[in-house]
């Protein structure tokens, strides 16, 4: 569903009171084929169909970790054909891509900047606007300098300490946390990446004007960000999901804030969502009304292969996934060795089956580039690194083997 107010339907009521039954194969075929997977890497285009899978999907999350390759590598190279990483550096110049909080930092069509303007950040509102006030110094000297030299990382500040902790209460950079801050508040944004530094500039030179002027209701923005996990995965029902609806507002609504149940209620009301049954999965499950059709008559998957990012939106919820695919995900990414039993092993779909990889060892990341001096070459320096790291590790992957749980 495009970035747009939700108009009241003509029938609202009877919107809100469709509750659809399907089975558990067709739910099966439903979601690997609106993940683009029947057949994988069936998307033709070149950049543009990146655009396409973002838009689908309202956001792909970004994550660091470079062993096959980054999160959103993985995701995009299941999907698009031919995919290259060099494509996300063109949309980033193009600014047609944007980085915000939508369950975790994420990449988001640009079109859809008014509906985040409402950001919590990782940490919360309230973290951020102490973190500005308490280094009040460091972040003027930040923000004069990025107006007057343009794009700049954390790197091309001298490190500075204040009262600012960081998740383990030690003090943080204080000039990383400004960064973070001002990108959380709208002041600046995102200007492009070198591997994993991020360079900053003034949001009014990163956007146009005429999106920097649309103006959004905080209430509607949560509801967008609330319907874009459902855009995301396609089947999730109401509960957490393993933190897929955190960030956005609590369960329950409180005299101060708007609850999640609350919103998902305005969604079903306003014709966005389709409540449904799965045979044989507890609990009730949404999809988008405009997916209705598909999910009622999917197709049979064209048998094909792809690895599965261990971000990626099919896997948020591991309860459905062990329901409908006999399949239990545990990302073990961040488990201590001896407490890990595949490593970073991959899920890999086949047809309608899930299988798990055979372990890849650590290698250096894909995105390990080197810092770009200048931005008249930072660019193309970042994109042809990125590329041969990228096509090193893409065959790498291919080679692990599948293996039946």
């Amino acid at each position: 569903m495009a970035a747009r107010a939700l108009r009241e339907p003509v029938n609202a009521r009877a919107a809100s009171v469709l509750r659809v039954k399907v089975t558990a194969e067709a739910a099966r075929r439903f979601l690997v084929a609106r993940h683009f997977l029947a057949p994988a890497r069936s998307l033709a285009g070149g950049p543009e169909a990146v655009l396409q899978v973002l838009r689908k999907f309202g956001s792909i999350q970004f994550d660091p970790i470079a062993v096959a390759g980054r999160n959103h590598d993985l995701i995009l190279h299941a999907r698009v054909a031919g995919y290259e990483p060099a494509w996300c550096d063109v949309l980033y110049e193009r600014r047609e891509i944007f980085e915000a909080t939508n369950k975790a930092l994420s990449f988001v069509p640009t079109s859809e900047f008014p509906w985040f303007r409402h950001v919590m950040g990782r940490k919360g509102s309230r973290f951020h606007a102490a973190a500005l006030s308490e280094n009040a110094a460091v972040a003027e000297r930040v923000l004069e300098r990025i107006r007057a030299e343009g794009p700049l990382s954390s790197l091309d500040f001298e490190r500075e300490t204040g009262p600012t902790k960081d998740w383990f209460g030690m003090p943080e950079n204080a000039v990383r946390a400004v960064l973070e801050a001002y990108t959380v508040t709208g002041v600046i944004g995102l200007a492009w990446r070198g591997g994993n530094r991020r360079y900053y500039d003034l949001l009014d030179r990163l956007l146009p004007a005429e999106l920097l002027a649309q103006e959004v209701p905080e209430r509607e923005q949560l509801r967008h960000k609330l319907l874009s996990r459902y855009r995301a995965h396609g089947l999730l029902g109401a509960g957490g999901a393993g933190g897929t609806f955190d960030r956005i507002a609590p369960p329950k609504s409180t005299p101060e804030r708007t609850g999640r149940n609350e919103l998902r209620e305005e969604l079903v009301e306003l014709g966005a969502l389709v409540t449904l049954d799965v045979e044989g999965v507890r609990g009730k499950r949404f999809v988008l009304a405009e997916e209705l059709a598909l999910l009622q008559a999917p197709p049979e998957p064209t048998p094909s292969v792809a690895f599965i990012a261990p971000f990626d939106s099919l896997l948020w919820d591991t309860a459905l996934l062990a329901n409908l695919f006999a399949f239990d995900y545990v990302w073990e990414g961040f488990f201590p060795p001896a407490k890990r039993r595949y490593r970073r092993g991959l899920p890999n779909q086949e047809g309608r089956r899930r299988r798990r990889s055979a372990p890849l060892r650590s290698r250096a990341s894909p995105s390990a580039s080197s810092r770009p001096r200048t931005k008249s070459h930072g660019h193309s320096a970042r994109r042809s690194a990125t590329s041969r790291n990228w096509t090193k590790t893409r065959r790498s992957a291919w080679f692990a083997s599948g293996a039946e749980r």
